[in-house]
């Protein structure tokens, strides 16, 4: 029997920030744009949660930010940390000239359905859930569609655009060939949660301590914890029982002490296992990879979601005339990577060199516990704190919704 088939200009593989985002700004560009996502929702583990100043700014560019300020959030306008004895603000977004001067905590589900319902408000726009991209379609060595399974059956995307945004386990970038260059990694992370009350710190606050690294992120009502431990380690940390980990964590962080309980079994414990990755070309006749897809970032610094919707507006920027005018060449993709490229680079570089010259030598550092000299410098001259400040909320050439010929939402025939 054959398969249903849909025709659209862009169809875009993946509901993450770079998938949605994406969708949002072709469609508000008056082009026909699918975006498929393969679960029911966006409730998701391990979804980054970070917003920074560089998508707060977005978002004030697209007039969404009051409604996204309005959703629930926590603000975090330092980055702390304690090395041994030595604590200090590591980044101070106070000292950034940008609207907002610092990052947003919110669950990524409600950032996402945010964008999805303004998306929905243009009749270019389509999302479909539980629809799971399972091979391309190929023609005269052009991408031209997707195969997509769902739970009512299969059916196929003809597009003059096919893009990668289905994260760093993506079947795009694997069905296309595409050659990733991997950087090695010293780290996994086992993620969980634990309660908060009132007369807890504010801030988000990193513990590093010899052989053991400790990053509490506030929640609101809960701590959103990462317990960082040496690459390919949980089996071992598992054997050692969870009475040894409940006490690691209460000598790194004193004041949870007394709720380290509700960590009842390794069930509540979930191992987010980290990669840093790059793709050498990031397109192919009739398809372009974005965000995680195109790079998988490391957790360090948080920057994995506001890289991925960086990308998003540099391709919106860069291929909706082509696009609206159907004649996308492969130069168009190509100047979407040269655009991000450099960017993607520096940070990946920065997340690498803190790896290696911090995270490395506290997970291995033996008896003693010296902070690197940068981290010392940091403590004394206050204005670094801006820097890096600057370099995680901003990024290295942060990108602009072009507002040029985009639909009004009464162009698009639909109230708001």
């Amino acid at each position: 029997m054959e398969m249903d088939t849909v025709s659209v200009r862009c169809c875009i593989a993946g509901g993450g920030p770079a998938g949605m985002m994406l969708g949002l700004l072709l469609a508000r560009a008056g082009i026909e744009v699918l975006v498929l996502e393969k679960h029911a929702d966006f409730l998701r583990d391990f979804r980054g949660d970070t917003i920074h100043p560089s998508t707060l700014e977005v978002m004030h560019e697209l007039g969404l930010l009051e409604a996204l300020l309005k959703l629930p959030h926590q603000k975090a306008p330092r980055i702390n940390a304690q090395f041994g004895e030595l604590a200090l603000t590591v980044a101070d977004f106070t000292y950034l000239k940008a609207r907002c001067r610092f990052i947003a905590f919110m669950p990524q589900w409600d950032f996402l359905n945010l964008l999805a319902d303004r998306a929905a408000r243009y009749p270019t726009f389509q999302l479909r859930m539980n629809a799971e991209v399972t091979g391309l379609m190929e023609e005269a060595g052009r991408v031209v569609g997707l195969q997509v399974a769902t739970p009512d059956g299969p059916f196929a995307v003809r597009a003059g655009l096919i893009v990668g945004a289905d994260g760093r386990h993506s079947v795009v970038r694997a069905r296309a060939d595409l050659q990733v260059e991997e950087f090695g990694v010293p780290m996994d992370v086992l993620w969980f949660r634990l309660s908060r009350r009132s007369d807890d710190p504010e801030d988000p606050v990193g513990r590093f301590d010899i052989g053991r690294i400790f990053i509490m992120l506030s929640r609101g009502d809960y701590w959103q914890c990462g317990f960082v431990i040496p690459k390919g380690s949980d089996a071992q940390i598992r054997e050692q029982g969870l009475a040894s980990f409940r006490h690691s964590l209460a000598e790194l962080a004193p004041f949870v002490a007394d709720r380290v309980g509700e960590l009842g079994d390794w069930e509540a414990i979930k191992l987010l296992s980290v990669q840093v990755d790059r793709l050498r070309q990031w397109y192919r006749p009739g398809l372009l990879c974005i965000g995680d897809a195109a790079h998988a970032m490391s957790p360090v610094g948080g920057v994995g979601i506001n890289l991925a919707i960086q990308d998003a507006i540099a391709a919106s920027n860069l291929l909706a005339a082509s696009l609206r005018e159907d004649c996308l060449r492969v130069e168009d993709l190509q100047r979407v990577q040269q655009r991000r490229d450099l960017p993607t680079r520096m940070t990946q570089r920065l997340q690498l060199f803190l790896q290696n010259r911090v995270i490395t030598r506290v997970l291995h550092g033996g008896g003693s516990l010296v902070p690197p000299l940068f981290i010392r410098r940091l403590a004394r001259f206050p204005f670094l704190r801006g820097i890096l400040a600057r370099i995680i909320g901003i990024g290295f050439r942060p990108e602009h919704v072009n507002t040029a010929s985009v639909w009004t939402d009464q162009e698009a025939g639909r109230e708001g």
